[in-house]
């Protein structure tokens, strides 16, 4: 299980570092697969424009069964971040219907999402926050009733970023240069780059007959 997960996330990692989704670096933490450093760079024109938020997002070994843990390296305040800087999103939430939460299962992880679509996902929420259920109940009320405090702690943790910006980074000065944020540059190593064997074979059938097969 965990050779077939190592082989799929290899995929993934390489695609995005080849075309990257806007306002995101991907990289590896001591080159463990399961381990990746995220980078989310503000957008401009909006309140964490300028700001660079680290974290990490942790993969389990029976991946894509099961979703990554997406958790912010410094204080981040948004109504769905958790104090311990874990992201609380319907995508990453474990698999089916959840009758106390009320969500649904096509709402929450199954084996055909991938990082991009978690990335996706995480933008529209840093745009449109789900104050209805906050894991930041202090962040979910400024968010809506004092909009000048939320905005400013908000800033202040921008500024607070900066200092994680690697030497070298080009910040995005425009929405058209934000669309066209660089991946690092990546020497490829083909015993890394993995393609062939019978783990290699997976689509979205395999996904959903492995998964069948477990329950």
């Amino acid at each position: 299980m965990a050779s077939s997960a190592a082989n799929i996330l290899q995929k993934q990692f390489k695609e995005l570092t080849r075309n990257p989704v806007p306002g995101f670096v991907v990289d590896l933490k001591d080159d463990n697969i399961f381990l990746w450093d995220v980078a989310i760079i503000g957008s401009p024109k909006t309140i964490y424009e300028g700001g660079y938020f680290k974290a990490t997002m942790t993969f389990p070994e029976d991946y894509p069964f099961q979703p990554p843990m997406f958790r912010f390296n410094n204080d981040f305040y948004h109504p769905n971040v958790y104090s311990d800087g874990r992201l609380c999103i319907s995508i990453l939430h474990p698999p089916g219907d959840d009758p106390v939460s009320g969500e649904k299962a096509e709402e929450r992880w199954n084996p055909t999402q991938s990082v991009e679509s978690v990335l996706m996902s995480i933008i529209s929420l840093l745009a449109d926050p789900n104050c209805s259920s906050p894991a930041n109940v202090d962040a979910g009320v400024a968010y809506r009733k004092d909009s000048e405090q939320f905005t400013a702690i908000v800033r202040a943790q921008v500024e607070t970023s900066k200092k994680d910006i690697p030497e070298g980074f080009v910040m995005p000065k425009s929405e058209a240069d934000f669309m066209l944020t660089a991946p690092p540059v990546i020497e490829e190593d083909e015993n890394f780059w993995y393609d062939s064997g019978e783990d290699s074979e997976f689509d979205e059938d395999d996904f959903m007959s492995d998964n069948s097969s477990q329950e």
